[in-house]
């Protein structure tokens, strides 16, 4: 019964509850947080105090989403967006595995070679909906695609994201008494990677693999000719280029996304009195995206003020009794409602370490079994959650016409496509390994 009445089970529990009803993201996490607050015994003022405060911690994620907003309307109307698009067509032809084959790619490269995150999404993915539209490609597979591509690199690739996501694995688990190796992470957490990819396969070839119709939306974009590369063009690439080599130089985002815009609005390749309609365009295009970051951080804070991680397990322990598969279950069920709520798997690491590892040392999992839970139970909700960039950004490529729905569209395909593989095969890891 403790567990039932969780401030973090209760606020998940009713933040996805409301996302179905089709209250509003921001309105759904500002409800489930003073619900989780009042909870966990904080007043009212206390909450939107705690919640205002913790809003900070995505700030400069939300600058950035603005800025590449900016930078992806600013291809828009150079139309360099639809001369990419009308390559990828030229290659793909009729074949819509093949496309989601480019964007699962595209995705990955976005993770390690080309570390954007989803910034692509708002410039790669309008341009190419009439192509879908011909296709009958249903967006539900181009979700999962999308999501499989930005999730499933920082779980088994050892470089770009990945590197940060076992990197954190290796220093947290080792600082909790089971030294393991940041280059030898990627060792365990490839089996994860097989879960996800059984979970993209089900969903591109059974799930969602029936046409779907939907409708030739015009979008009122201001276009130049599209006949061929000409100044314009090759001077946003070589912005984009920019923007790429100032992020990594100066592991900021927001300063990459700022270079780029004054290239091209100092070499005038976009006319200066068009500034504030490319600005307005970034905003609506990523300002919904980044006010739900902003705000799902404030969420996040809220829920580690009330303590709830450490009541609920301690609540599951005398469940487990002494049995791994039990046990691993439990733990990948408190790790799947904690990111989603949270939204990172990042941020989620340190929380479970300190309480899994003396878990799984005291039942005796092996070092496989115990990465790769922990690994899992990070991972876990991230697809899925209303308030995650795994979904958030494919929302805002695919939702661009306004014909795909964030919930049923996005959250909930990738929540079952990629949550219950990773579920059945941590669960299998402590079996076999």
């Amino acid at each position: 019964m403790e567990v039932l009445f969780n401030p973090i089970i209760v606020s998940v529990i009713l933040l996805c509850v409301l996302c179905l009803c089709k209250v509003n993201v921001l309105l759904s996490l500002m409800i489930s947080a003073i619900v989780a607050g009042i909870i966990g015994h904080i007043s009212i003022t206390e909450i939107m105090h705690i919640f205002i405060s913790g809003m900070g911690g995505n700030a400069e994620t939300a600058l950035s989403y603005i800025l590449l907003g900016a930078f992806a309307a600013s291809m828009t109307h150079t139309g360099l967006d639809a001369l990419l698009a009308k390559k990828i067509a030229s290659i793909i032809k009729s074949n819509k595995y093949l496309l989601l084959f480019i964007l699962v790619v595209m995705a990955v490269m976005s993770q390690n070679l080309i570390p954007v995150h989803i910034a692509f999404i708002p410039i790669m993915i309008p341009p190419l909906l009439a192509i879908m539209n011909k296709l009958k490609l249903d967006r539900r597979a181009v979700a999962c695609a999308l999501a499989y591509g930005l999730k499933t690199p920082y779980i088994m690739i050892p470089a770009g994201f990945g590197l940060i996501f076992q990197g954190l694995l290796a220093d947290n688990i080792t600082q909790n008494g089971i030294h393991v190796a940041k280059s030898d992470v990627w060792h365990y957490t490839w089996f994860l990677g097989v879960a996800m990819t059984v979970g993209l396969l089900i969903s591109v070839f059974v799930s969602y693999a029936k046409p779907r119709e939907y409708s030739d939306v015009n979008m009122d974009i201001e276009k130049e000719e599209v006949a061929g590369f000409n100044k314009n063009h090759y001077i946003t690439l070589f912005a984009a280029l920019m923007t790429l080599v100032v992020q990594l130089l100066t592991n900021s985002l927001p300063l990459g996304a700022l270079v780029g815009l004054s290239i091209i609005f100092g070499t005038k390749t976009i006319d200066h009195d068009k500034m504030d309609k490319l600005i307005n365009e970034g905003i609506g295009m990523m300002g919904y995206v980044a006010f739900v970051m902003l705000v799902a951080a404030g969420f996040a804070m809220v829920l580690k003020s009330t303590g709830g991680v450490e009541s609920l397990v301690s609540a599951i322990v005398p469940f487990m009794g002494g049995n791994k598969i039990i046990a691993a279950a439990l733990m990948l069920f408190v790790g799947l409602f904690i990111t989603m709520g949270i939204g990172t798997s990042f941020g989620t690491i340190p929380i479970l370490a300190v309480l899994y590892v003396p878990i799984c040392q005291n039942l005796g999992f092996s070092l496989a079994a115990t990465v790769i839970v922990i690994a899992a139970a990070a991972a876990l909700g991230d697809a899925g959650s209303p308030a995650s960039d795994t979904t958030l950004g494919p929302t805002a490529g695919l939702n661009f016409d306004g014909q795909h729905n964030h919930i049923t569209d996005t959250c909930i395909p990738t929540f079952l496509h990629f949550n219950i593989p990773l579920i059945v095969f941590a669960i299998l890891a402590v079996i076999m390994f």
